[in-house]
């Protein structure tokens, strides 16, 4: 397991969490940051030893969103050195959100800007009580180009016009309300709730867990026509031949345990 400056890697069973370990700038990330998320996402990915990844921050915050040091620097960087950075970005949002495994944010305090990506880009969020959220780009005269997609995916885009915009701070509550996360919890049981998360998921096929996320990609905002109707349909037809799918249908018709929790 490659070690990162910015991160520690915790793992416990089949769980790996991914810690951001910037707690002395409220886990706000930099060049750094998103170069070893990253390279810790193609890691874990890889890694057939684990099963679901959960996304952390460690301190008082889940992310402030970028360094200002940071945003200092690219204030000065020429249009070509922005757009690669900028493309840096976007990679490691890529490869958190393409994951072949479930990916879990656990949020705490604040996830502003691109820590508001962070929690959307990953498949489902617990947050904490206290925690809140904001796409607050235009407060520094800039935009949520990079986040947009997977904030859009969880949100809309009639919610994404009005906080795009406004800059306006999210509350936990409301959170859950427009869809940005999925569970809201006291703070002191937050971490018993991404486990009681992290342990369903485990209860379930992995390789019909990336199923399910191709599947979701494939159909979302399409029209529900004859295309649609016929890929859906070989896509069952495909997964029931799979020798997963033929021990999970066994196991459960047997009383026995599938091979998958072996």
């Amino acid at each position: 397991m490659a070690t990162y400056p910015t991160l520690e890697i915790e793992r416990s069973g089949r769980v790996a969490t991914i810690w951001m370990n910037r707690p002395e700038v409220f886990n706000a990330f930099d060049e750094q940051l998103i170069g070893d998320l990253g390279a810790a996402c193609a890691e874990l990915d890889a890694d057939a030893g684990v099963r679901v990844v959960v996304l952390g921050g460690r301190g008082r915050h889940f992310s402030a969103g970028a360094d200002l040091n940071w945003m200092r620097r690219a204030s000065a960087y020429t249009e070509a050195e922005n757009l690669a950075d900028a493309r840096r970005f976007a990679g490691m949002l890529r490869a958190l959100s393409d994951m072949s495994k479930p990916t879990i944010a656990r949020v705490q305090g604040a996830a502003l800007g691109g820590g508001t990506g962070l929690a959307a880009a990953c498949d489902m969020a617990v947050a904490s009580a206290d925690a809140s959220f904001s796409t607050s780009e235009v407060k520094f005269g800039i935009i949520p180009a990079v986040i947009s997609p997977y904030v859009l995916r969880a949100v809309g885009p009639r919610h994404a016009l009005r906080y795009f915009q406004s800059a306006e701070r999210i509350s936990a509550d409301r959170a859950l309300a427009i869809g940005l996360v999925g569970e809201v919890v006291p703070l002191d049981g937050l971490d018993a709730a991404v486990t009681a998360l992290a342990d369903t998921l485990i209860g379930c096929a992995p390789q019909a867990q990336k199923a399910a996320k191709d599947l979701i990609a494939a159909v979302a905002g399409r029209p529900i026509d004859d295309a649609v109707s016929e890929e859906t349909a070989q896509r069952i037809a495909r997964r029931r031949a799979t020798d997963e799918a033929k021990d999970g249908i066994a196991a459960f018709l047997e009383k026995r345990t599938p091979a998958w929790l072996l």
